[in-house]
């Protein structure tokens, strides 16, 4: 198994575990209520998003990853292109900090 399937069979999971957040103003809300422990976004984020998101994270000090498309993001979870999504489990956010490296 690839590191790419890994990370994204592991980001399915999290999501069946509904310990996910999609979308870019659920994101940012998790964020601001400390419920994000990781972020990842996709690497063809609008600027505008790309800023918004990075600075929350790095203000509430949560960990941001990067994955290469929105199209892979939301294949990962089952469901349409997403630009970024926040982890709200501990557990599943380790893991995916370490794939994601």
């Amino acid at each position: 198994m690839t590191q790419q399937q890994q990370w994204m069979s592991l980001l399915g999971l999290a999501n069946r575990a509904r310990k996910l957040m999609s979308g870019e103003e659920l994101v940012v809300k998790e964020i601001r209520s400390g419920n994000a422990k990781v972020v990842i976004l996709s690497a063809d984020a609008s600027k505008n998003t790309e800023k918004k998101i990075s600075d929350k994270c790095a203000f509430y000090q949560v960990p941001l990853k990067r994955v290469e498309s929105r199209s892979l993001l939301g294949h990962a979870i089952g469901k349409d292109a997403r630009v970024a999504v926040a982890v709200l489990d501990e557990g599943f956010a380790q893991k995916l900090r370490t794939l994601l490296d």
